[in-house]
């Protein structure tokens, strides 16, 4: 019997976290980085349909990375991807500077706050090799705890310039991890990712995630 032809997943995003996550899940993408301005498409947006929602926000951004490079990308499924942090109703993406990471932080400690990571999934597949054409997506939500940082404690982490380089300005499964308290949702999601959201968003397009795994790519 003629085996299936192997399943190309591509991933909208340049963040070496949600491609360690989906390696440990046994996928291994390939990397295309999308072009997308990002302050452009929510200005845009925000002109069409006024002030939008944070996890419209993720959502929106996710479905620009996705179809920027899909629309370079043939016989492949593209996912992108994009986190931000929700807290107190304002809604924030990486910090610009050391001195907003500084603020942030001391804001954020002892409080809790909602990483939304918006999902999108397209399809450029020859129909002939199962493909859809579908395109579509969908939000992951998780309410993060903080701790009790002190002012050192805040200074020492910003200075190692970990928090400059993600959404909401902390990780889970990085320097920032003992500064995380509690989680209440999926924990890869708040890495960038949701692992259980993008195999629903798959399934809709007849793809199992073990097939994904046994379609030759390495694990």
């Amino acid at each position: 019997m003629t085996s299936p032809a192997p399943i190309s997943l591509v991933l909208a995003s340049a963040s070496p976290a949600r491609k360690k996550l989906l390696h440990a899940a046994g996928i291994d993408p390939s990397v295309v980085v999308s072009g997308v301005d990002e302050a452009a498409v929510l200005d845009a947006a925000r002109t069409t349909y006024g002030e939008l929602a944070a996890e419209d926000i993720a959502l929106l951004l996710a479905r620009a990375k996705a179809e920027d490079v899909a629309a370079q990308i043939d016989h492949a499924v593209i996912v992108g991807c994009d986190s931000v942090l929700e807290l107190d109703g304002e809604v924030h993406g990486k910090p610009a500077s050391a001195a907003e990471a500084v603020a942030r932080w001391q804001r954020m400690r002892g409080t809790a706050g909602v990483l939304h990571t918006g999902h999108w999934v397209v399809d450029t597949r020859d129909s002939d090799l199962g493909g859809t054409g579908a395109t579509l997506g969908a939000t992951a939500s998780t309410t993060v705890h903080f701790a009790r940082l002190t002012d050192a404690e805040i200074e020492a982490y910003v200075a190692s310039g970990e928090p400059l380089r993600v959404a909401g300005a902390f990780t889970l499964d990085g320097l920032g991890g003992p500064y995380v308290s509690a989680i209440e949702g999926d924990p890869s999601n708040v890495v960038g990712l949701s692992l259980p959201l993008l195999r629903e968003l798959l399934g809709e397009l007849g793809l199992l995630w073990h097939q994904l795994r046994a379609s030759g790519i390495p694990t």
